[in-house]
């Protein structure tokens, strides 16, 4: 019998599959007849997931007591319910990719008006932001695609699940004084876990769906751009007589602020209809013939973001209205932008902090507690 531990999810997995919007949405299932390029391994996984409560959040907790949880994950697709099913193994995984992707676009927006703002309360785990094909939508694809593809990834180099491991085809040659050595991380097996899962709904021959196949695979090419080689040197008394290399993936850090990076220079689309064999079919251009063409890197949008300023339930925004500004800074988290011309008040706040530290020989460092006020500025 397979480990028990290959069945659990993460806490929290209701955010993160029960109720994660970009990949799969509560509404009637379309019979997947996309082919992939990419094949996983055929593998007979169990369809069980044992008896034992998981971890999955309040909406879903009673999902435990069901001996399918793959069945009882709503609106999945079901190309997406047989991978769960066949590969339930690395779905930990999966779910860590998405948990990841999130917070780090709650980072990279945490001084923005959109910030990445989850609701707890909703199948839509970001509302109805992500209803509009605009660079937010653009950002949180990426983001996430590359979450998985980054997580898979890095549970295979650590001996996690038995399908996957180290990447033994290692690019180039090794050069003067190394040899490849360690574990190169095979993000290429990563991406197309990440591509068979969440591309797995976008088949429709629709605008919408070439802007998240595109954004998608923009998240994933990121980690392949920005792979890197670690080393190590062996050797008596820190000789380096003999060095090993490997390749690694970044920080996932670094990774985050790359797709910023595209987030802000996003290339806007129109959308065309053209007439196939199929019927018709919606592609993308860009809407600027003066720019250079978005590439598979680039992130791509057709639609125009709301401003976030004021609270619009159909648009998902929450406005700004006591969110803390940065009065000191002219960018977009100062208060003048964030609050949207609104003005801002101000408040003092005393807060408790470690200070006048001491080492003390040997080994331990004493600190005094301190009481010191701050400023803190919140939108009007």
């Amino acid at each position: 019998m397979a480990s028990f531990g290959y069945f659990l999810f993460l806490c929290g997995l209701s955010q993160a599959l029960s109720s994660y919007p970009i990949w799969w949405r509560v509404r009637k299932a379309q019979q997947d007849n996309h082919v992939s390029k990419h094949r996983l391994p055929p593998r007979s996984a169990p369809a069980f997931l044992g008896e034992r409560s998981l971890a999955i959040g309040h909406q879903y907790s009673s999902l435990g007591t069901q001996p399918i949880l793959c069945g009882s994950i709503p609106g999945l697709v079901p190309k997406q319910l047989r991978f769960c099913r066949n590969y339930v193994e690395i779905m930990p995984s999966v779910a860590e990719g998405v948990k990841i992707g999130i917070q780090e676009c709650q980072h990279q927006f945490r001084g923005r008006r959109w910030n990445c703002t989850t609701v707890n309360d909703s199948l839509a785990i970001f509302g109805p932001v992500l209803d509009k094909a605009t660079r937010e939508s653009a950002f949180v694809h990426a983001i996430a695609s590359a979450g998985v593809a980054f997580a898979v990834t890095r549970s295979c180099a650590e001996g996690s699940a038995t399908i996957c491991g180290c990447d033994t085809r290692h690019k180039g040659s090794p050069g003067e004084g190394w040899k490849w050595g360690g574990c190169s991380e095979d993000v290429e097996f990563g991406s197309m876990v990440s591509r068979e899962f969440a591309d797995a709904r976008e088949n429709r021959p629709d605008a919408r769906s070439a802007m998240n196949r595109h954004n998608n695979e923009a998240g994933r090419t990121s980690i392949i751009e920005l792979m890197h080689l670690k080393c190590k040197c062996h050797g008596l008394s820190g000789s380096c007589e003999v060095k090993t290399c490997w390749w690694s993936q970044p920080d996932f850090r670094v990774i985050g602020d790359y797709l910023k990076d595209k987030y802000d220079s996003a290339s806007e689309m129109v959308v065309e209809k053209h007439r196939e064999s199929r019927g018709w079919v919606e592609t993308l251009r860009p809407k600027y013939n003066f720019f250079k063409a978005p590439t598979e890197k680039d992130l791509v949008y057709y639609e125009n973001s709301p401003n976030f300023c004021e609270p619009n339930p159909e648009t998902g925004s929450f406005g700004t209205r006591d969110r803390i500004c940065n009065v000191t800074s002219h960018g977009i988290d100062g208060c003048d932008l964030l609050c949207c011309g609104r003005g801002h008040n101000t408040r003092t706040e005393k807060r408790k902090e470690k200070c006048h530290c001491i080492f003390h020989w040997c080994c331990y460092v004493r600190c005094q507690e301190c009481i010191r006020v701050y400023d803190v500025h919140t939108c009007k």
